[in-house]
């Protein structure tokens, strides 16, 4: 497989993976010092922007891992294991949005939570989405595991590539 492809795939998931960082370190602790009533204020305004955002970002996301996939069944390749479990991570990601995200999200935009509430909320929706940043980092990891495999030269019956 191209190098340049392999390294601009991982660019894209690493885009992601950084951009999920952020919000965990930046976004996150910033919603939980606003009041109720800046917060939600705050998420009429940019909760739709960073939603979709985040949903376009996401859905690329995890395509990589998944064609990468089909690609190394495709291929027979020693990478689809790798493969396999990134997109294994890159799946609970989706499970975790639609068990949890989803619901909540909706919630803020129908300012749901009074101000104990949402407090809690926030601190669970914080720990919730550092579960994805880790998800994404194992999913990452075993992608880079395969890309690796895909771009060596050496024959594919080397067992030394795996």
């Amino acid at each position: 497989m191209n190098r340049i492809l392999l390294f601009f795939l991982i660019a894209v998931f690493s885009i992601f993976l950084g951009s999920q960082i952020t919000e965990g370190f930046l976004l996150v602790p910033y919603w939980k010092t606003l009041s109720k009533t800046d917060f939600y204020e705050y998420h009429s305004k940019f909760g739709p922007i960073i939603s979709e955002f985040y949903t376009v970002l996401t859905i690329i996301a995890v395509l990589i891992p998944l064609s990468i996939s089909v690609y190394c069944l495709f291929k027979k390749s020693h990478a689809l294991k790798y493969s396999v479990i990134s997109s294994f991570f890159a799946f609970l990601i989706i499970i975790i949005f639609y068990a949890y995200f989803k619901n909540t999200n909706q919630k803020f935009h129908e300012n749901a939570f009074n101000t104990s509430q949402l407090k809690l909320v926030l601190e669970t929706w914080g720990d919730w989405h550092w579960v994805k940043v880790v998800l994404e980092i194992l999913s990452l990891f075993f992608l880079i595991l395969s890309f690796n495999i895909l771009s060596n030269k050496k024959r594919p019956d080397d067992k030394s590539l795996i």
